[in-house]
């Protein structure tokens, strides 16, 4: 579980390039449509920045939870002695495509934001409704609306925490997915003139690919170093099971 959770924040830190060119603008445009004297005070500006993304954060989380739950059924469907394994090498396979997708040498990944515009089109009128932002509940709010914005990226970190394995460890994958964007995306929303060129920069997208590649790669490779087995947790529901027992002593 550690190497997913440095997986989840590693994902989000690296692809602030992404974040800034997607999420930038909104952020910029939120703040702007504060009244003047909020936006004009960094200082009342960023307590507003942090609820946006706060908001955004739970939203992820929830999200994570969900997909989590769905994967820790299929993880017994699959294989209750080997679906773990199953799922983590597909993770990887999930983790390498977005390494590919922020380099620039996947784009069809994008594809997959179609999956989430149903949704998004119901709630999107409920965030316009919170607009102009002036207070910070609604800024809290419409960060949550917010969070289910179609998103590649985010959509392949939630492809990755179907295997997290059981509902709070998704949440957390999620969570600490959304908590490796916040620099970028916080950043972008006090100081969006001048971040928003890194957005554009190819060798910073490729650098943050390849080092997503490099983490994907990463956990199959310590599977075969270690030579994973089943989990311990199944090793000792085997050993306890009754019929188990039995059996061997026929």
């Amino acid at each position: 579980m550690e190497y997913s959770l440095l997986a989840a924040f590693g994902i989000g830190l690296f692809s602030s390039a992404h974040c800034i060119g997607m999420c930038g603008g909104i952020v910029g445009a939120l703040s702007f449509g504060l009244p003047p004297q909020i936006r004009n005070d960094r200082w009342r500006l960023l307590p507003y920045i942090l609820l946006y993304n706060l908001g955004r954060i739970l939203s992820y989380a929830l999200a994570g939870a969900l997909l989590a739950g769905v994967g820790s059924e299929l993880l017994h469907s699959i294989s209750p002695q080997y679906g773990h394994l199953v799922l983590q090498w597909f993770a990887a396979l999930v983790m390498i495509a977005l390494g590919l997708y922020l380099a620039g040498w996947f784009p069809r990944l994008a594809l997959i934001e179609s999956i989430g515009r149903p949704l998004w089109r119901r709630l999107e009128p409920v965030g316009q409704r919170l607009l102009p932002v002036s207070s910070p509940l609604q800024a809290l709010l419409f960060g949550m609306i917010w969070g289910w914005l179609p998103c590649g990226l985010v959509y392949g970190a939630l492809i990755y925490s179907l295997s997290a394995g059981s509902v709070a460890e998704g949440a957390l994958f999620m969570a600490l997915f959304g908590l490796g964007t916040l620099p970028a995306v916080a950043t972008a929303g006090v100081l969006t003139s001048r971040v928003a060129h890194f957005a554009r920069m190819p060798k910073a997208r490729r650098a943050a690919g390849i080092f997503i590649i490099a983490l994907g790669l990463l956990g199959p490779a310590m599977s075969i170093m270690m030579g994973e087995e089943p989990s311990h947790e199944q090793h000792l529901h085997h050993n306890h099971n009754p019929d188990s027992r039995q059996h061997g002593q026929n």
